[in-house]
């Protein structure tokens, strides 16, 4: 698989600006997208990141509603209308805006956390408690505790 992969938490500068992981850029390189796509995440306090493969899956999305209708909008709003397209300076660092900063709860430091098509942008300790649930539903559903939310007759 050559998507995102790992966690980095890096320090953010007094500008606002974070060095996003190498390998992210090469993975984002090799996606053909020029900068960094973001988003709120629908699910979680995080910043949902990537590229072409992130967009894509946004538009299968949409796909199932309607074009025109309320929901199709709705849905759309919230994947793109209040989504940025961030640069990536020379030095691989992203002016994080106030509103990524706000959604995600960011200070003094970034956690880049990888999620294989795209990854997410979080304040490091509200990561580490949803990295910990995330464990604990993963195993759940792994020994077949629970179903998937995401399959048919899967729980939210």
């Amino acid at each position: 698989m050559a998507g995102f992969v790992s966690h980095f938490t890096n320090r953010l500068d007094a500008k606002g600006r974070v060095s996003v992981p190498a390998s992210f850029r090469s993975v984002l390189a090799k996606d053909g997208y020029e900068g960094l796509y973001c988003s709120p995440s629908a699910h979680c306090p995080a910043i949902d990141a990537g590229g072409n493969a992130l967009l894509e899956e946004h538009e299968k999305q949409l796909e199932a509603f309607r074009r025109l209708s309320p929901d199709h909008d709705a849905l759309a709003m919230s994947l793109f209308g209040v989504s940025e397209h961030l640069k990536i300076d020379g030095d691989g660092r992203i002016n994080l805006s106030d509103m990524i900063r706000e959604h995600a709860g960011l200070s003094d430091q970034v956690t880049f956390a990888g999620l294989g098509y795209k990854f997410q942008i979080w304040e490091p300790e509200k990561f580490r408690e949803h990295r910990a649930e995330a464990q604990k539903r993963a195993l759940a559903m792994l020994s077949g505790q629970i179903a998937p939310a995401s399959l048919p007759g899967g729980s939210a």
